[in-house]
């Protein structure tokens, strides 16, 4: 049964209601180190996974007003005797705090010189397999594309109301998407005239199918992070559904294909509405939530407005798409 290790830093007043939350929440262990100069203690609690997040809530709601206090929060990979499963304990796969998802996906995020690279080497590699009709090679951009993080940031931004959050990732997915666009133009630029391939027309137009993918794309993106599944497969998944169309739409700007480039414009925008509008509904499913009440009543209303854009955004894509094909 997987196990977290829970460290408490608090003033050395506050370990007896450390110890009584760790006794109602059924730790497998609780112990305290000698008290600091400082006057602060160190706790250790080992939590049993499906109470992590209650007993992390409760103890932060009881140390709120002490400035010393800290919580750091390790896996454990194995511990001898096993402990049994308490009886009423949900069998689901392990689940992330809400402040592991924060940290990690808050990461996913940022705007520095490692996520413009792979975002350049990505487009540039995607761009030659789409030129090429070599789907092995745009395999492997999909792979390097760092187009995952911000768009399921957005989602969780949203979920937490975090408006801080939101915003980078917003920057974030935008910054990302323009990035391939002017690379791929470029490369449309410098190599016009070329016949458009097979799989650059894939990328050109918006179907049904399409929109799936990216539904069941940013599903797995936010289950591989709340359930600590491997996530090179669902990595490839959101690649799948956003850096090719990108590509596709930036070297069909660059080539004057205006006419394909509509098409891709129209994918794109499809795939990031349905990625994030996949990965919210995750995050709901899995009950993450603020801690505080006055904060849960502002990401209702953020959760509210984020799911209702997308909604409507998703239903005038099946309009037009509808529209389309008839």
């Amino acid at each position: 049964m997987p196990v977290r290790l829970i460290e408490v830093v608090a003033g050395d007043g506050q370990i007896g209601t450390l110890a009584a939350i760790a006794e109602h929440f059924k730790a497998l262990s609780f112990r305290v180190e000698p008290s600091a100069p400082d006057g602060s203690r160190s706790c250790r609690i080992l939590a049993r996974v499906e109470k992590q997040q209650e007993l992390v809530d409760q103890i932060q709601g009881a140390l709120g007003q002490d400035t010393r206090w800290r919580i750091t929060i390790s896996p454990i990979e194995a511990t001898i005797p096993e402990p049994e499963p308490l009886e009423d304990a949900p069998q689901s796969p392990e689940q992330a705090t809400r402040e592991e998802l924060y940290a990690e996906i808050a990461q996913g995020a940022r705007i520095d010189v490692d996520f413009v690279l792979l975002v350049v080497a990505s487009t540039v590699v995607a761009a030659i397999g789409l030129l090429e009709n070599n789907v092995a090679v745009v395999i492997a951009a999909m792979l390097i594309a760092p187009l995952l993080g911000p768009n399921v940031a957005m989602a969780f931004g949203s979920i937490l109301g975090d408006r801080e959050l939101l915003a980078r990732a917003a920057l974030a997915s935008l910054a990302g998407t323009s990035i391939s666009v002017l690379v791929a133009a470029a490369i449309g630029l410098g190599f016009p005239g070329r016949a458009i391939s097979g799989e650059l027309l894939l990328q050109t137009s918006l179907g049904y199918s399409d929109m799936l993918l990216a539904l069941a794309a940013g599903a797995a993106g936010a289950l591989s992070l709340t359930t600590r599944l491997p996530a090179a497969l669902t990595g490839v998944m959101v690649a799948v559904a956003l850096l090719p169309p990108a590509t596709a739409l930036g070297y069909t700007l660059g080539s004057g294909e205006l006419r394909l480039a509509v098409g891709a414009a129209a994918l794109v925008a499809a795939n990031v509405v349905c990625v994030s509008l996949a990965a919210q509904l995750v995050f709901l499913s899995k009950g993450i939530k603020p801690r505080r009440w006055i904060e849960r009543r502002a990401a209702k209303q953020s959760v509210r407005i984020s799911l209702g854009l997308a909604g409507a955004l998703v239903a005038l894509l099946v309009a037009i798409v509808y529209w389309q094909q008839v």
